[in-house]
């Protein structure tokens, strides 16, 4: 009879190589790596398709700017840019303003609230404050 420590034999008499702690620890080290690995397989993939989806938007492009040369158009954008460089600067005012009010109404209401506490508790203790109309 083979003892608990010896090795299986084969039918022939020769030794059956089993699963070592070596191999038993690479494929627990590959299972492990394994959803990692295939999530940055994914992304690798999801890389190429944009590029490649990238490289048709550049081809197009091209294809535009070789029709716009072609057309001889000059469009004089300088005016549509200080407009709206003209109007970005009025609607980053006008946010400043508003901003402004917020905060300022924000603390009116703060001390209109304060204030109605404070009356409230003077009310509710029965002291009033002198020169103020009784019941």
């Amino acid at each position: 009879m083979a003892g608990a420590g010896s090795a299986a034999v084969s039918g022939a008499g020769t030794p059956v190589a089993g699963p070592t702690g070596r191999d038993l620890f690479a494929e627990g080290l590959l299972e492990f790596l394994r959803p990692a690995v295939q999530q940055l397989d994914s992304h690798v993939h999801a890389v190429r398709e944009s590029q490649v989806e990238l490289r048709e938007q550049i081809d197009n492009l091209a294809e535009l700017c070789r029709i716009n040369e072609d057309q001889k158009v000059a469009l004089d954008l300088d005016p549509y840019v200080k407009k709206l460089l003209n109007a970005r600067r009025r609607v980053v005012l006008v946010n400043n303003i508003l901003q402004n009010a917020q905060e300022r109404l924000r603390r009116l209401n703060h001390s209109v609230a304060k204030e109605t506490a404070r009356r409230r508790a003077m009310l509710d203790s029965g002291v009033y404050p002198p020169g103020s109309p009784s019941k």
